[in-house]
Formats: structure tokens, sequence, C-alpha cells
């Protein structure tokens, strides 16, 4: 017979989930690190949010591709909540719940990596393609973009998820317990479609980017005396700056969210699946963090927002300085 503190829900002794047996020291550091997060993930965000959103000259293209990522980052860390509530292995939230949170979780992910798909290619066509880059690429066929993005992810998820969906709860083995449960077939074609052919497509076009830009860095350097190319060099140079940046972001994307695919491809333990998708949470975090460092006009923007600038009248025909 199991003691009753053992078990999720001890009134229903004989159906009940059992708790893991995590020391009690773990469970609050595991409690206090994920609400920290949580928290300063969709904080950071929220003010990414409301910079783009409010300020008019901010609405570039490439800031309207970090707004939707800003979105998909601050969605994450409002799920890190209910990730904390599986910390003991126990949902106390019901099956319904445990279905949101988890086919919100799918739909996120798959809208941030196909998000990270289209900031690839905008800095394709900006660095490969500059003197067509505002003509192909406008606000008007950004925000398309980002609708389908958004709008394929719920209907393929949608689509694996159809089981689960029809039936909150059909996978749980006892009382307690938060069960997704895909089919073979839906698994790999999740694993295609959200991992392999867009981490192929990012990755062959930042290739071609940074091959381009560093031979435009050095054509930049061989002419930067030349007054006649000033203007050309300084958006030349602006346009590669955005590059590495977002280069960057793109990096510690992957790095933070290959891992959790490779061990799921493999079918390592659970365990090991868990920690690595709270290595994919905050990577969310550092997104802001990243900007912040880069970007001057976020970090203006952020400095509005906290001294309530942003409540006066005018603020957002606020001007930046180009970077």
């Amino acid at each position: 017979m199991l003691e009753e503190a053992e078990l999720c829900f001890p009134e229903f002794l004989n159906s009940s989930c059992k708790k893991l047996t995590i020391p009690h020291f773990e469970v609050v550091l595991m409690y206090i690190v994920l609400s920290s997060i949580s928290v300063l993930t969709a904080f950071l965000n929220l003010l990414l949010i409301v910079s783009i959103s409010h300020f008019r000259q901010l609405h570039t293209p490439t800031n309207l591709l970090l707004l939707s990522l800003a979105i998909s980052d601050f969605s994450v860390g409002l799920l890190l909540f209910f990730q904390t509530a599986l910390i003991d292995g126990c949902w106390f939230l019901g099956d319904i719940m445990c279905t949101v949170y988890q086919y919100l979780a799918y739909v996120i992910t798959s809208s941030s990596i196909g998000t990270m798909v289209l900031i690839s290619l905008d800095r394709y066509v900006a660095i490969c393609y500059p003197l067509h880059y505002s003509t192909k690429i406008t606000r008007g066929r950004v925000k398309v973009c980002i609708f389908l993005c958004w709008m394929c992810s719920w209907v393929f998820q949608s689509l694996i998820l159809i089981e689960n969906l029809k039936q909150p709860g059909k996978y749980n083995s006892c009382i307690g317990e938060c069960a997704f449960v895909i089919s073979y077939i839906a698994g790999y074609a999740d694993l295609a479609f959200s991992f392999i052919v867009p981490i192929s497509i990012i990755v062959v076009l930042y290739l071609r980017v940074f091959v381009v830009a560093v031979s435009q860095s050095r054509a930049m350097r061989s002419h930067i005396a030349a007054v006649s190319l000033q203007h050309s060099v300084t958006a030349k140079r602006s346009q590669v700056k955005a590059a590495k940046t977002l280069g960057l972001v793109v990096l510690v994307f992957l790095l933070c969210m290959c891992p959790y695919y490779c061990v799921a491809l493999s079918e390592e333990s659970n365990s090991m699946s868990a920690y690595l998708l709270i290595l994919y949470y905050v990577n969310s975090c550092l997104n802001p963090l990243i900007y912040a460092l880069f970007y001057p006009w976020f970090r203006k923007s952020i400095k509005i927002i906290v001294t309530l600038k942003i409540l006066k009248s005018g603020s957002s025909d606020l001007s930046y300085t180009a970077s």
C-alpha cells in the first residue's frame, strides 16, 4: 500500500498517480527558478511588444517579425507557470487545462520556428539582394506571412493532436497525469515540418547570408575613405549589423531547441526531455536580452516605458537614430 503523502490525490487511493520522489530542497529551488524565469520572460517580451507596437518608427518589416517572435516568447513565459505545476509529477488543473497547455505549447513552438524561418528569409533578401529589399519585403507582405505562419501552426498542430483534442485525458493512466500521445506517423510529420525542414532552410539561408556579409564587410573596409560612398556604406553596415544580431538570435534558438528534438528523436528518458524542454523555454528569455544588448532603440524604448513617458501625448512619434 502506498502512503497517502506519496499520492497526488490521496482520496483516490487506487487510481491516483504517485508523486515523484524529489528532495524538498530541490522542489523549492525548481519552483523559484522556473517562476523567476517565467516572470522575467513575460516581462521582457512584454516590453518588446509594447515598444514595437507603440512607436511608429519601429514599424519596419524586420521589427514586425521580431514582434511575432516576442508574442511567442511572451506566451512561453506564461506557459512556464503551467510547467511548475508538474515539478512533483502531479497535475492538479484537470484534463481540459492539460490539453490546452500542451496544445498551446505545440502551437507556440511551431510558430516560433516559422518566424525564425521568416527572419532568416528577411536577412537573406536584405544582404543578398539589397537593391530589391524595399520592394520585395514590405510591411503588408510581412503581415500576411506572419498571419499565415500562425494559422498554419494552429491548423497543422490541430491535425497532429486531433485525438488528444477530441477526448482530453484519453491517454492518462492515472488521476493527476498530464499525458499527450501522438501516433508515429503524426510524430514523424511533426518532426519533419517543425524541425528538420525549417532548420535546414534556416541553416542554408544564413550560410549564404554569412558568405555575402563577409564579402560586403571587406568591400566596405576597402571603400570607406570614398566620400561619395559614405551613405551606401552606412546602409550596408546597418544591414550587416542587423544580420549579425538576428543571426545570434537564430543561433541561440537552435542551440536551445536542437537538444530537445535530438533527445526526442533518440527516444531517451522523459526526465532528460523535461530538462531540455526547460532549456528551450529559457531561450525565450534570452531573445529580448540580445535585443537590449545590440539595439539602442530597444534600450531607449525601455527607458521611456519604465519612466512612464510613454503615457505622454505624441510619444508614439518619438524618433530613433538608425542602428
